[in-house]
Formats: C-alpha cells, sequence, structure tokens
C-alpha cells in the first residue's frame, strides 16, 4: 500500500471541502499573538483561496499585513479567505483566474499592486497533482498541465512582481518534501517541486544585490482538504503516521514558517528551505 502522507499537501480543492473534514483544519492558533512583523506590508499569494495559502493570508494579517490572493475558481473558500482576513482588520483583494496563462499572470500582479499600493512579498504557492500508480498512466498532457501551474507561473509572477519591490523585500516559494526524497506516484509533480528549489536557489543568488531576498517552504504531510478527497477510509485516518511525530500537521503549523521568513527576522537568509514536515530528516 502507498504511504498515503507521501502526498504533498498544496493543490487544488473543491469548494467548502475544509468545513466537511473532521477535524476541520486549523487555519491560525487561537493563541496566536500578531506582534505587527509585517505591519504595512503588501503580501501578494498565489493560492490563496485554502489550506496553506489560507493559513499564510490569514496569519500575513494578523501580523499587520495586507494581501491580495489568486485563486483559479473556487469563490465561496476565497470569499471566506477574504473574509478571515478582514476580521484581522487587513484588506484582501480576490483575483480570480488561472496562472497558466501568461497575461492573467501580468494582469493580476498590476491589479494586486494597484490595489493594495505597491507590492512587499510573494508568496508562490498554487498548485496541483495527478496521482499515477504507473509510469505508462503519466500523459504527455497531464506533465505539461502540472508543468505549467506549478513552475512556468513562478517565472512569470516574480518577473512582474519585481517591478514593485526592492531592497528588503521577500519572495516565498512552496514547495515540498516530495522534492527531497521523490514520490512513486507523484513524478511530475515532485519534479515541478525539484524544480522549485532550484529556482529559489538561483533566483535568490539573481537578486541578492538588489536586496530581494528569496526562500522557500517543504512542508510534509499537512491536514487539507486534498487529503479526503484524495484517499479513503483508513488512509485518511492514517494519514501523516509514518513521520517520527506521528501525526499530520495543521495549516497554522505552517503558516508561521512564511511570517519568519517575509519578515525582518529574517533578513540574513535568502536561497534557503525551511522543512516543516514532522520530523523528516532531509538532505539539501
Amino acid at each position: 500500500m502507498e504511504k498515503p502522507d507521501s502526498f504533498p499537501e498544496q493543490t487544488q480543492s473543491q469548494p467548502g471541502d475544509e468545513h466537511k473534514m473532521r477535524p476541520e483544519p486549523e487555519v491560525i492558533r487561537q493563541d496566536y499573538k500578531g506582534c505587527g512583523r509585517l505591519e504595512g506590508k503588501k503580501a501578494f499569494i498565489t493560492g490563496g483561496d485554502s489550506g496553506i495559502g489560507r493559513s499564510v493570508a490569514v496569519h500575513f494579517a494578523r501580523e499587520g499585513a495586507d494581501v491580495a490572493i489568486v485563486y483559479l475558481e473556487e469563490d465561496k473558500d476565497a470569499t471566506e479567505t477574504r473574509e478571515m482576513v478582514e476580521k484581522e482588520g487587513r484588506r484582501c483583494v480576490l483575483i480570480k483566474g488561472d496562472l497558466k496563462d501568461e497575461a492573467f499572470c501580468k494582469e493580476a500582479v498590476k491589479q494586486a499592486a494597484g490595489q493594495l499600493g505597491g507590492l512587499n512579498i510573494l508568496v508562490n504557492n498554487a498548485a496541483m497533482q495527478f496521482p499515477k500508480k504507473a509510469f505508462k498512466d503519466i500523459t504527455g498532457e497531464q506533465v505539461r498541465t502540472t508543468f505549467e501551474t506549478n513552475i512556468l507561473p513562478f517565472f512569470y509572477v516574480t518577473r512582474e512582481a519585481l517591478g514593485h519591490m526592492g531592497e528588503g523585500d521577500s519572495i516565498i516559494n512552496t514547495t515540498s518534501v516530495t522534492a527531497y526524497r521523490g514520490s512513486e506516484h507523484l513524478v511530475d509533480y515532485s519534479s515541478t517541486k525539484g524544480a522549485i528549489v532550484s529556482f529559489t536557489r538561483s533566483a535568490s543568488a539573481m537578486l541578492a544585490e538588489q536586496g530581494i531576498r528569496v526562500n522557500g517552504v517543504a512542508p510534509g504531510p499537512i491536514w487539507t482538504p486534498l487529503i479526503p478527497s484524495t484517499f479513503e477510509g483508513e488512509e485518511v485516518e492514517k494519514f501523516g503516521q509514518s513521520v517520527p511525530m506521528k501525526r499530520a500537521g495543521q495549516p497554522s503549523e505552517v503558516g508561521p514558517a512564511y511570517v519568519f521568513l517575509a519578515s525582518r527576522d529574517a533578513s540574513y537568509i535568502t536561497g534557503q528551505i525551511i522543512h516543516v514536515n514532522g520530523g523528516e530528516v532531509v538532505g539539501g
């Protein structure tokens, strides 16, 4: 049997899935105290409607940032995320569209910067996956869709965002534990996540002289809407149990890593990946 926790956690989900999950994913801890670490910052988050992206948006808001989130079609989820951000007293701009479209990426960044009054933080987070048990089932169309969704928009969005960013600003990319140890049923997905690691390291070197830091987060098994929509019964119950901490993580346990990397607390950190995976030791 395949290890259920070897599936990455950040992907497209079905609208409203988070409310159907038991337990319902924790977006942010009730006792998480914001201390203004991102006060006045403007953040652009792809895939911000649910899961880890939603958690990042709400954590940023509690730390004082206004946010713009890009989502594909999950209107209900996006609206709920906006309500959570606004409850924190911050602004949330919703931008709906397909990141595979280079023209849309350009327009989305322009819209976000215009409505927020600039950009200081970019979070490249949106992704998609198609599990397959046999290599013969990985079609060319699937591979193209996976790469066109999971890595090419990083180039489109980052290029446009840099026109609004400057010294002290931050780019954070969501990769995955699968980039480091692979995944027997997510070959194309894992390949894109490995590309994101290289993208992060290369972009960090290119942008260091401009004072823009580029880092990443590599989550392991995180309890998001992907899990019940991908697995059934016992697999869901056992999700995350093979890592040393013997459980899946919550989005609330990943969001703070993005806050740290976006803040001045990480002012001497660039080209690095934070591993939030329940204790699995990975190389690189």
